[in-house]
C-alpha cells in the first residue's frame, strides 16, 4: 500500500486503510517539513493547524478509492505576502479538486468513446463517483481539447 501512496507523492506516509464491499479508503499524512507559500513562494516550517482533505483516485484492487490526507495549514512568514496562512498543496491534485489529476486524465480519455451520461454510469460501476455534469465541466475546463 505504501508504494501506491508513494506513487502519488514521496512525501506522503501511509497510515491505514479501510475496505468495504465497493470502496477502499486510504489514510495518509504528509511528512514534508518545509512548504512553500503558493502565493509568494516563501518557504515555511511553522505549522498553523491540521485538517482532513479527501479526494477520489484511480480504483485500487477493483474498488473505488478515496484518499484522506491529514493536511497542514502553514504560516507564511513573508511580511510582504498578503496571506498569513496557506494550505499545503500537492502536484497530483489541483487546488480545491476532489479528484486526482490521474483520475481526471482517465475520465477525459474515456470521454472520447462515450457521452457523459453513459460514462457516468460506467464510472460509478467500480471506478469513481461522478455525475454527468461534472464530466462535462471537466471537459469544458481541460486544455487537452481546445
Amino acid at each position: 500500500m505504501d508504494e501506491f501512496i508513494k506513487d502519488l507523492d514521496q512525501n506522503l506516509e501511509y497510515l491505514k486503510h479501510v475496505i468495504n464491499n465497493t470502496n477502499i479508503n486510504i489514510y495518509v499524512i504528509s511528512n514534508r517539513k518545509i512548504c512553500k507559500c503558493p502565493y509568494c513562494g516563501f518557504p515555511s516550517q511553522r505549522i498553523h493547524s491540521y485538517y482532513e482533505k479527501s479526494f477520489q483516485d484511480l480504483p485500487f484492487m477493483g474498488k473505488k478509492t478515496k484518499i484522506f490526507i491529514k493536511n497542514k495549514k502553514m504560516f507564511c512568514d513573508n511580511r510582504d505576502c498578503s496571506y498569513t496562512t496557506f494550505a499545503e498543496r500537492f502536484d497530483f491534485l489541483e487546488h480545491n479538486s476532489r479528484k486526482s489529476k490521474r483520475l481526471v486524465d482517465k475520465i477525459i480519455e474515456m470521454s472520447l468513446y462515450m457521452n457523459a451520461v453513459e460514462l457516468s454510469k460506467v464510472l460509478k460501476n467500480g471506478i469513481a463517483e461522478i455525475e454527468k455534469s461534472t464530466i462535462c465541466n471537466l471537459l469544458k475546463n481541460t486544455r487537452h481539447y481546445t
